[in-house]
């Protein structure tokens, strides 16, 4: 019986029920020891019929920082074992990772956790076709850092599989977008209730003393009175330690042999039973002992191991333990996991009385390996530890650096900075100071402080210039890319100046130079020499591998910058499908990001959509700020277009306020011309015109797609019949097309000249160039512009030829702001019933559906779909079964006679 917890029974009842009938998830129970968190857990346990499949498992404090021991645990708590798991009909890279994480084969590749989270979203969905799952995770505060990303990165994207999920952790341990509830001290009924049930002859002195004591805790309620109260000292001391100093009296009145037994299950991290019983016998221990010790109450053992009742034994039987004690039970444990050479190490190192080098080197060793499965909390950590062992200064400020950088790329920015502060300390080699002013720069870069990152990645750039030259390009690559995002081409010249100083091949000196020059030229207004070299650049890249993602994006961004739409969402489509397979996540939202950003620019709203709230999902699981606000405020833009005034505007708010540092113009001039375009499209000319203007006159911030947004101002211009207010911006468009020569370029010049000077042959001439190239969006705009022009000249059986096209257009495009206007303009040209809205089927479809639909159009199973969507394949069919009826269509076959393209 559980008292005063009817509102976390109402909510893990009402989980339960969810998953019953199919629909998935999560709930975090977050609090205090001992408030009831596991007692609530096992109801849920013992709530579930017997249809249901439990994983279970609980975090160790001293396993935290061993790679997916907590999802070893969990896998391995079915009754069938982790070998009776259905692993192997997950998709084949899933499978390897989820392979690879839990060591059930070697890692033939570096293993990205994420993709063991999806491995862990599949494997969940698989096991509830035959029921539903409840996964059951207690101490989640110390699970190690990569089972705790696969768990959140599976939470978060359970829908229609029938997953119940609970986490049960302290205070401080959070779950994004999962709810969360804060389990109350019980109050002074429910707790007296429970002292009087479970201890009815405590008197009413100790009783008292006990309540005040405990402050409502269940844990302290139950095992205070069983410590005699009498002996408790008096004082403000937290709970957590007088439970401590209970159950180490409770343990030192347990003979020597089973203290001993227990201490062995106190340090071995996984509950291995296996484990246990060989540590035992190194130690000349029998069964008998740990059958003792299962029989003091403080321990359980079952098929999954051997575990403590509660996390506050484990450590009070651990630390009550002498220095001595507990080194001979580590000593043991590494005998005994010879085999394992990453554990063992942990545990020679747990013990080690001061440096030891061959100790150090197992130790680097593991953190390597751990690295290579994408483990870089754990990698730092071994990392850490290793360079406290370490004998050698020099050498213990080198494997410090590693551990600071690994932190920083596994996300833990605080610690990669507590880190570094104790690197400095130590004599370190130039080469590692630039590593560590390198980290800096990057956590400096994500903070917003532009000009800081460029600093330092500088003088990083100096450090490793003689030692390591191709390092310090990159260095200087990066500090330029600082000074890009923020406006500064002061900057980018100091970079590119500090590149020819290296002293490197004059080839690699060269193909670095043109990475800069490209781009530097344009900004300066050099456009045909900086379209050449981009080009130049982008024809190169079609030869290059995922291996090489950032020189990827580098070159693709250059694309979007000269309006090679095509070439540009040709690199960024090659790069996401070959980061899928290779499940490189943490590279994927940039990439997406560009994709997204293509698609945008080629007029293919759904498709950038899509592909845009797909990398601002993914980034929030893998807590990469800045993609976020790159995505979001391309997001902007396209509610800008589709006039969802609300919607835009309130990306556009959050996008400003994203950035704590200094000005980012990528992200600013996005969010400006998302509301110019929102301004235009509602009609409000003169705002819309103003707010362009302003965002033309700034320099050397607003390059960005810099001929959309000319063309944007222009037609502003146009529509308030100020063509002097065009002047500039025209005259910048008729430089950029004749140094682009593309047919996109040359169509926006040609609309530009029409809508100022009423030229029904360019008009004509523009669509042509749109409609060949595809350009539909651009083309609906144009035909709008041409129709409302032919209007006015009172041809309006020709205008309303090229304003039904508009609105068939801008339906299918989404863009319904426009789509109603040139209805407006329809009817005003004599159309007696113009077209109803949402023509298109696919229309009604949200971004992720429609990403669904398509693959599944091609052929492809949920499951394929599942993988490359990083989704579950149930909630794939969720969004199937959604989409359907909106399609107007029962099965796949009609699916694929759609045209959803």
């Amino acid at each position: 019986m559980l008292y005063g917890r009817q509102a976390e029974l109402g909510w893990i009842d009402t989980l339960l029920r969810s998953a019953e009938d199919g629909r998935s998830g999560t709930v975090a129970l977050i609090g205090e020891p001992g408030e009831g968190k596991t007692a609530l857990l096992d109801h849920a346990a013992d709530a579930v019929g017997a249809d249901w499949q439990i994983l279970r498992c609980a975090g160790v404090e001293s396993e935290s920082e061993l790679l997916f021991a907590g999802l070893q645990c969990l896998l391995g708590s079915m009754p069938v074992g982790i070998a009776g798991l259905p692993i192997s009909d997950l998709p084949a890279t899933q499978a390897a990772a989820l392979h690879g994480a839990i060591g059930l084969s070697p890692a033939t590749a570096p293993v990205d956790r994420f993709q063991v989270g999806l491995a862990l979203l599949s494997l969940l969905s698989e096991l509830s076709a035959a029921g539903p799952v409840l996964c059951l995770i207690d101490d989640a505060q110390w699970l190690d850092r990569a089972t705790t990303d696969a768990l959140c990165f599976a939470a978060r994207r359970l829908g229609a599989e029938g997953v119940a999920m609970i986490f049960a952790a302290r205070s401080g341990f959070t779950v994004s977008g999962v709810r969360t509830l804060h389990p109350a001290p019980l109050s002074d009924a429910a707790a007296r209730s429970l002292l009087r049930d479970h201890w009815p002859e405590l008197e009413t002195d100790a009783l008292e003393r006990v309540l005040g004591e405990a402050m409502g805790n269940p844990l302290a309620l139950l095992e205070l009175p069983r410590m005699d109260p009498d002996a408790l000292r008096v004082g403000p001391i937290p709970l957590p330690d007088r439970l401590r100093a209970g159950y180490e009296h409770r343990i030192a009145e347990l003979p020597d042999t089973v203290r001993t037994t227990l201490l062995v299950v106190a340090a071995e991290e996984t509950g291995d039973l296996g484990l246990v019983l060989r540590t035992l016998t190194e130690l000349d221990l029998t069964e008998q002992a740990l059958a003792q010790a299962e029989s003091s109450g403080m321990v359980v053992i079952d098929h999954t191991g051997v575990r403590f009742r509660h996390p506050l034994q484990r450590a009070a039987t651990y630390y009550s333990a002498a220095f001595t004690q507990r080194r001979a039970v580590h000593t043991a444990l590494g005998e005994a996991l010879r085999s394992e050479p990453d554990r063992r190490a942990w545990h020679l190192a747990a013990i080690a009385p001061g440096p030891d080098e061959t100790t150090s080197a197992a130790l680097e060793t593991a953190a390597e390996h751990a690295r290579d499965r994408a483990g870089y909390s754990a990698a730092s950590a071994a990392m850490e530890r290793a360079a406290q062992l370490t004998p050698d200064l020099k050498g213990r400020g080198s494997r410090l650096v590693l551990a600071v950088e690994w932190a920083a790329e596994g996300g833990q920015t605080e610690r990669a900075l507590r880190l570094a502060r104790t690197a400095e300390q130590l004599p370190l080699a130039p080469v590692c100071r630039a590593r560590l002013d390198a980290t800096r720069a990057l956590i400096a870069f994500d903070d917003g402080a532009l000009g800081r990152a460029h600093d330092l990645w500088m003088e990083a750039a100096a450090g490793a210039r003689e030692l390591e030259p191709e390092r310090a390009a990159r260095m200087l690559i990066e500090a330029a890319r600082a000074s890009f995002t923020k406006g500064d081409l002061h900057g980018v010249r100091r970079a590119r100046a500090r590149l020819g100083e290296l002293p490197l091949p004059e080839d690699a000196r060269t193909g670095l130079h043109s990475a800069l020059d490209g781009p530097l030229s344009l900004q300066t207004g050099n456009r045909d020499t900086g379209i050449a070299m981009i080009r130049a650049n982008v024809a190169a890249s079609h030869s290059m591998g995922v291996d090489t993602p950032s020189l990827l994006l580098t070159l693709a961004g250059q694309a979007l910058l000269i309006g090679d739409l095509a070439d540009a969402r040709e690199m960024t489509f090659r790069l996401v499908e070959e980061l899928r397979a290779r499940g490189m996540i943490g590279w994927f939202p940039a990439a997406t990001v560009f994709l997204g950003t293509a698609e945008l620019m080629l007029g293919r709203l759904r498709e950038a959509e899509a592909a845009l709230k797909e990398a601002s999902r993914i980034a929030r699981d893998i807590d990469q700020q800045s993609q976020i606000a790159h995505a979001e405020a391309l997001i902007a833009v396209v509610a800008a277009i589709r006039g969802d005034e609300h919607h835009c505007r309130e990306l556009v708010e959050r996008g400003l306020r994203f950035t704590p540092g200094e000005f980012n113009f990528v992200d600013a001039t996005h969010c400006e011309w998302a509301l110019g375009l929102l301004d235009l499209g509602l009609g409000r000319y003169e705002t819309a015109l103003d707010r362009l203007e302003a965002l033309h006159q700034t320099p050397d911030r607003a390059r960005g797609h810099w001929i959309h947004l000319l063309r944007d101002l222009v037609e502003a211009a146009a529509r308030l019949r100020r063509p002097e207010r065009a002047a500039a911006a025209m005259a910048e468009i008729e430089e950029w097309s004749r140094d682009l020569g593309t047919p996109f370029a040359e169509a926006i010049l040609l609309r530009g000249r029409a809508a100022l000077d009423g030229d029904s042959d360019a008009y004509e001439r523009a669509l042509k160039l749109q409609a060949a190239e595809a350009l539909w969006y651009d083309y609906a705009r144009t035909a709008l512009l041409y129709g409302e022009w032919l209007r006015r000249e009172r041809r309006r059986a020709d205008a309303r030829v090229h304003l039904r096209r508009a609105v068939e257009l801008f339906d299918r495009l989404g863009a319904t702001v426009w789509a109603d206007r040139a209805r407006t303009e329809l009817r005003a040209a004599g159309e007696g019933a113009a077209p109803a809205a949402d023509s298109d089927r696919a229309a009604a479809l949200t971004p992720q559906e429609l990403q669904v639909v398509r693959l599944a159009a091609g052929g492809a199973t949920n499951k394929e779909i599942a993988a490359r969507l990083f989704l579950s394949p149930k909630t794939v069919g969720h969004h199937l079964y959604r989409a359907f009826p909106k399609l107007g269509v029962t099965s796949r076959v009609e699916l694929a006679r759609l045209d959803m393209a």
